[in-house]
């Protein structure tokens, strides 16, 4: 659907601030992405931008509802893996598990496949079944040593499962994978090790018990040996 020029504009200044803002403010993404919806809702691209600006809020219904809508105006079944993963937020693993079932998974590319491993796993999870979890993530994109964008994500969900079901050793490896792979800090895989080697990260001096040092100008910056301090 085309819009008229000045219009046109004005929708894509909001979608704009929308990709600028969700991941530091996504409250303040959400308020421009209703802005767009308002002036474009016939639109897919606003429709979706709608959508990821409801799910960063964790408005999962109402997320669901605009990826239903962009999916029926494009025909594209990229969104299938967030829109089940809405599913979860909802409470509804069990429909997420369906949707992972579904010949829609096929037609995804191979990182939309990988995100719907993701969130099958983590519906696992929800319900329970631990096991079915690491099971489900165990797979050739885990075992390749290729690094791809999705990779950090899938080798810290594997570790994170490992570690819940007490397999330690397994899951400090596959953390020190994650973060091999990690070079845009996409996780948090650095400070879990940490925890698990019993690391913890403090400030070396609290603002609260700092102590000012007064300027002296007859201050002898000499150590014992007359030497000058570094």
């Amino acid at each position: 659907m085309s819009l008229p020029k000045t219009l046109a504009e004005d929708v894509a200044r909001n979608l704009v601030m929308v990709a600028r803002l969700i991941d530091e403010d996504p409250e303040e993404a959400y308020a421009y992405a209703r802005i767009a919806l308002r002036l474009a809702s016939r639109v897919a691209a606003v429709r979706e931008a709608a959508g990821f600006a409801a799910y960063a809020t964790q408005k999962y219904a109402e997320a669901l509802a605009e990826f239903r809508a962009a999916r029926r105006m494009t025909g594209s079944v990229e969104l299938w893996p967030v829109m089940a993963d809405c599913e979860r937020g909802l409470g509804r693993p069990e429909k997420a598990m369906a949707m992972a079932g579904e010949p829609e998974v096929q037609k995804l590319d191979k990182a939309g496949q990988v995100e719907m491993r993701l969130v099958a796993a983590g519906a696992r999870r929800d319900m329970g079944q631990l096991d079915a979890a690491i099971v489900t993530l165990q797979s050739p994109e885990l075992a390749s040593n290729a690094v791809h964008p999705w990779t950090p994500r899938l080798r810290y969900a594997y570790a994170d499962a490992l570690l819940e079901a007490g397999r330690e050793d397994e899951a400090r490896e596959w953390f020190g994978k994650a973060l091999e792979a990690d070079k845009d800090g996409a996780t948090d895989a650095s400070d879990r090790l940490a925890e698990l080697d019993g690391v913890e990260f403090v400030d070396a001096l609290d603002d609260d018990e700092a102590e000012p040092v007064a300027a002296d100008a007859d201050r002898d910056d000499t150590d014992e040996d007359g030497e000058s301090q570094a």
